[in-house]
């Protein structure tokens, strides 16, 4: 009888990042089709074709998968918003230009909306880590806006934590944004973008020039 451990004829095997890879791409679509809830480790191990004990050798549970994601996700959104807001051209440019890099990973990661933006279960554990998800991504993005030109107008008003409120503005109406999108595929990227920059750029120029809102 032929041992288990050996590859069928003609499949090579894969070193452990690259299938780990796999599993997390699968993973990442099924969460996104079928929910926190509903999806399961047999279909993720069935897309990434390997047996659910190989997927419990990289991840001990489900809700680690599902934490691993949530990282995944969050770092790469932080590394598109340092890669755009620090390249050239004006800080219209780069604004615009991160928006547009945004609403592209948007578009073509439907995990992002459906569960890393958007958290629909009341399982506590779960639930604790979005909250602290999204609370380390906001402080990271505040720190990236903090370090754009003008921003530092932003406190001029004294206010505590002012970088962080209008992180939490930027990041929440993006979130909510992403969403809404979701909802309503049928809309262009190039109107998404448009939306956000009227939403957002405008108020932030002035800002940047000097201009703050005084009651």
């Amino acid at each position: 009888m032929p041992s288990r451990s050996k590859t069928k004829p003609g499949r090579k095997r894969l070193a452990a990042p690259a299938r780990r890879e796999l599993i997390e791409l699968a993973a990442m679509d099924v969460f996104a089709e079928r929910g926190y809830h509903r999806a399961t480790i047999d279909e993720i191990a069935r897309r990434s074709g390997v047996t659910p004990p190989v997927i419990y050798d990289h991840f001990v549970s489900k809700p680690a998968l599902h934490q691993r994601l949530l990282q995944r996700t969050r770092d790469e959104l932080l590394e598109m918003w340092r890669e755009n807001l620090d390249g050239a051209g004006t800080l219209e440019q780069q604004v615009a230009r991160s928006f547009d890099a945004w609403a592209r990973y948007v578009h073509s990661h439907p995990y992002a909306p459906r569960m890393f933006f958007r958290e629909t279960t009341a399982i506590p554990e779960v639930r604790a880590m979005h909250r602290e998800l999204a609370a380390e991504a906001n402080a990271a993005l505040a720190e990236i806006l903090g370090a754009l030109p003008g921003a530092a107008h932003l406190q001029d008003s004294g206010a505590p934590l002012a970088s962080a409120m209008a992180s939490e503005v930027i990041r929440g109406g993006l979130t909510e944004l992403a969403i809404w999108w979701s909802d309503h595929p049928d809309v262009s990227r190039e109107q998404i973008v448009q939306t956000a920059m009227n939403a957002v750029w405008i108020g932030f120029q002035r800002v940047s020039a000097g201009e703050v809102w005084r009651a």
